[in-house]
């Protein structure tokens, strides 16, 4: 009976059987009596491995590797580009049903793929002769991993070790298209390789012994490398100052420069300003003037009418002479306006021009000053700048050569450090050489001098002629010429305490001891040999 099924998106369904070539790869279809379906996964699996390999050198080593391998699913075959919609052809001669499914059986033939990647593996997974999928990932795995293993070793037997460390990549490259080259019989396709780092082999110290040495070599290169960067950054400090000091010279040099040349246009338009006013007050006055000038000659028009129509009225009745008088009179006075008028317009001249000299002269002698003192600001800037320049220079030298005097003594200090077998040599060498043994000596026989100790000794023994009476003779021990002993001891001690610390003991305290004594004498003296008084 037909059913119809359908593969879950990381599957295909692989079906054989009637009407099917070969193998049909589909996500869908109908599966009709007489055909067989067998789901397969085409997720990618993780092959990881720890190849024992052997270079061409016969040296062994562990080869770790991780591959993600998987069908391939892009590389389908030619069927899957056909036409859909080409006719049906071959399906009558093959026996296929005509029912009212035909058109759906017909595009499901159409989309058989022949030849193509998810073929060679579904017939992979047949041949593995179950249906676990366990087992045929178990199968799988050892396919894959002999193809893994036999390449490796092959690529790496053609290789040397320092091929294989300093052409990485093409190493990598290389294992990549031989194991490619031989999944593609199986429909596989390589998605990621990864090689890891390599690693010994029991029984072998090759990488140890290597990765020790460029452990030692670069801690001595970092030695190295610290000892010229601190030789570097003090030279370049010493730079940086220098420039930095050059540097704040110019700039205080342009400021002086420019605040000389805001100083000059500060002045320019100041006396720009003065010229203004003076020209401006020279026009107010012009116009003040010719209103006057005006305003006087329309008075004597209007007072010339009023004359000519009074001359007129008085010509009528005095005719010739007061027409004379009149004209007389009215020509006086035009003449005595007009050289007012001509003195009043002279003044104002002669003033307007004082007024433009004064002016002229002040702009002249502000541009002078001015001029002046930039180019004194100017030169005292330069000299300022020259100087300081010369100092930072002068001072990086002395800098420079004190740098490489140090670095020089040094260097002779380490190699007579060698000559004499170490610091503590040089040491005292250095000490001999310059006294100091000498100096210490003087030192000391400085902080003893005015000390002046004194020393007592005395002798309390049989030596001192102090056994007159005979005590501890007879063999048995004499406690009186010890107690002698003692008492004789206490003078001199009394006298050395009094001459370092001048402390005096009473006398009355040496009368009790010598009376205690004499009586312990006699008491002594009066016992016999034998204990008998």
């Amino acid at each position: 009976m037909a059913s119809y099924r359908i593969a879950a998106p990381d599957e295909y369904l692989a079906i054989t059987g009637m009407n099917v070539k070969s193998v049909k790869i589909t996500k869908a279809a109908w599966v009709w009596p007489f055909q067989r379906c067998m789901r397969f996964s085409v997720q990618p699996h993780d092959y990881a491995m720890n190849l024992q390999a052997m270079t061409k050198e016969k040296l062994q080593f562990l080869l770790p590797v991780v591959f993600t391998i998987g069908p391939d699913v892009n590389q389908r075959g030619a069927n899957s580009r056909r036409d859909l919609h080409e006719p049906f052809a071959g399906a009558g001669s093959e026996g296929g049903p005509a029912d009212a499914d035909h058109g759906v059986h017909a595009h499901d033939f159409r989309r058989e793929d022949q030849g193509d990647s998810l073929m060679k593996f579904a017939m992979l997974l047949a041949d593995s002769g179950t249906s676990k999928s366990g087992s045929n990932h178990q199968f799988l795995e050892n396919i894959v991993k002999g193809i893994i293993e036999g390449e490796t070793r092959v690529l790496v037997s053609s290789m040397t070790m320092e091929e294989i460390f300093t052409e990485r990549e093409v190493f990598k490259r290389r294992i990549f298209r031989n194991i490619q080259s031989e999944l593609d019989q199986f429909g596989l396709k390589i998605y990621n390789a990864n090689v890891k780092e390599l690693k010994d082999a029991p029984n072998s110290l090759y990488f140890e012994s290597l990765s020790r040495k460029a452990h030692e070599g670069a801690v001595n290169e970092a030695r190295v490398n610290v000892a010229e960067a601190q030789l570097r950054g003090n030279v370049g400090e010493a730079q940086r100052k220098g420039e930095q000091e050059r540097e704040i010279a110019k700039i205080h040099a342009e400021t002086a420069v420019q605040k000389t040349e805001r100083d000059i246009e500060r002045a320019s338009a100041e006396a720009v300003l003065a010229t203004r006013k003076n020209e401006l007050n020279r026009d107010v006055d012009i116009s003040r003037i010719a209103a006057t000038r005006k305003t006087e000659a329309q008075d004597e028009e209007l007072k010339r009418e009023v004359q000519i129509k009074r001359a007129a009225a008085e010509m009528e009745r005095l005719r010739a002479s007061d027409v004379v008088k009149a004209t007389i009179a009215r020509e006086s006075k035009q003449q005595a306006a007009d050289a007012k008028a001509y003195e009043v317009e002279a003044e104002a001249r002669a003033d307007f021009e004082k007024r433009k000299q004064t002016a002229e002269a002040g702009v002249y002698k502000a541009k002078i000053d001015t001029d002046a003192a930039a180019y004194k600001t100017k030169q005292d800037a330069e000299a300022w700048s020259y100087a300081t320049l010369k100092n930072a220079d002068a001072n990086l030298q002395k800098k420079l050569k004190e740098a490489e005097a140090t670095a020089a003594m040094a260097d002779a200090y380490a190699r007579m450090s060698q000559a004499f077998g170490g610091p503590a040599g040089l040491l005292q060498y250095m000490m001999i050489e310059k006294g100091t043994y000498v100096e210490m000596a003087k030192a000391n026989a400085e902080a003893v001098r005015g000390m002046a100790p004194k020393i007592s000794v005395w002798n309390t023994g049989a030596e001192a002629g102090a056994s007159s009476s005979g005590e501890g003779s007879g063999g048995h021990p004499s406690n009186i010429a010890a107690m002698r002993n003692v008492y004789q001891m206490l003078p001199p001690l009394m006298t050395t305490i009094n001459e370092q610390t001048g402390i005096t003991l009473p006398e009355w305290q040496f009368g009790r001891l010598a009376g205690q004594m004499s009586q312990v004498e006699r008491q002594a003296g009066d016992v016999k040999p034998n204990g008998k008084r």
